[in-house]
């Protein structure tokens, strides 16, 4: 379970972020590739910041689905991960699917 792992790391990079204001909410997108249960790593959250600066900050997750691009500029949304076009059939480079972002951190006004 990487998800206590990526909690801690998010954990330690938010709280530089934030420097010193108090953290509201978190939100993250995460790429189907990155095969992280979005549930597991909230849960996770929870658990790794309980007594900490950002203790209270809630963890939003949007999970990105894979996306394909082929020689021959297609864009398909690969739910399969076949990793091929779903239009000629030709091999196809990832587009979208491996990120995991920190979209934005919302902290309390002073």
């Amino acid at each position: 379970m990487h998800e206590v792992a990526l909690s801690s790391q998010l954990a330690r990079a938010v709280d530089r972020a934030a420097q010193g204001r108090r953290v509201l909410v978190v939100r993250v997108r995460i790429g189907v590739l990155r095969q992280v249960v979005p549930e597991t790593l909230e849960y996770a959250w929870g658990f790794v910041i309980k007594g900490t600066p950002l203790d209270g900050a809630v963890l939003e997750t949007t999970s990105v689905p894979l996306r394909l691009r082929c020689p021959n500029g297609h864009i398909t949304d690969d739910g399969e991960l076949k990793f091929s076009c779903a239009t000629c059939g030709a091999p196809a480079e990832i587009i979208s699917g491996e990120e995991f972002t920190v979209m934005d951190i919302e902290v309390e006004q002073s």
